[in-house]
């Protein structure tokens, strides 16, 4: 195998956030007092939070104001009365109680370290992130951990992966490549840094966008044997 640094996004590429984004919410909510309408509140959240996180990922917004924003505008549209500040820390702290491992992460983790270095490329909230690989059972696998919030820049600026091949043991582009869900941050931030790319793609999603995955997979069980392929390549 011609990689020795694989570099994977963590949110719904080892970790399923999606799931753990609604049971985070739910309880949220719950501890707040609010209990009736929760998966129509809750896909509004989804699409507000979205918008906020392409505003982050472009500049446009400080993560300390997302993480408030996206609830504040989501009570203030659906005429809801309570504390923006005190949902988002409440939420914070449960969503590094609710980890959902996807299928075949920590095995996939393992085999790679074995092979050579291992690294998460993340915009998450850095102590949030943190407390969620603890809990996952990763830590062991991993070699380090590279935060936007701790670089400045986020994926997909070629600053955040100029940071993250610093945190490196050993760095070469032709040796590097990054696995991710994200063709505008992942994906995309690979084709500008000139490494190659491994696009984590379980729902078969047309690519739209003018990022260039190296290899596409379905499932984390078939990103060693598309590696392979490559090196044969």
């Amino acid at each position: 195998m011609k990689h020795r640094l694989f570099l994977f996004d963590l949110d719904d590429t080892l970790l399923d956030f999606k799931a753990s984004e609604r049971r985070s919410f739910a309880r949220t909510m719950q501890e707040l007092g609010l209990r009736d309408g929760m998966d129509g509140l809750f896909v509004q959240y989804q699409a507000i939070n979205l918008e906020l996180w392409r505003r982050f990922e472009t500049g446009a917004v400080s993560k300390d104001f997302l993480k408030v924003e996206r609830f504040r505008k989501t009570f203030v549209e659906n005429g809801i009365d309570l504390d923006p500040q005190a949902a988002s820390d409440l939420y914070l702290e449960s969503l590094a109680e609710t980890v959902v491992l996807i299928d075949g992460a920590e095995r996939l983790c393992e085999t790679l370290a074995e092979i050579g270095e291992v690294g998460i490329i993340t915009n998450g909230v850095e102590h949030i992130q943190n407390r969620r690989i603890a809990s996952s059972g990763l830590r062991d696998h991993l070699s380090f951990v590279s935060t936007s919030e701790a670089c400045g820049f986020a994926k997909p600026d070629s600053r955040f992966f100029d940071y993250t091949a610093r945190m490196a043991r050993s760095f070469a582009k032709g040796e590097t490549i990054i696995v991710g869900d994200r063709l505008d941050a992942d994906i995309l931030g690979a084709n500008r840094f000139g490494i190659e790319s491994c696009w984590f793609n379980p729902e078969r999603l047309a690519n739209e966008s003018q990022a260039i995955p190296t290899c596409e997979v379905g499932s984390l069980h078939d990103i060693l044997p598309s590696l392979r392929a490559l090196a044969l390549a």
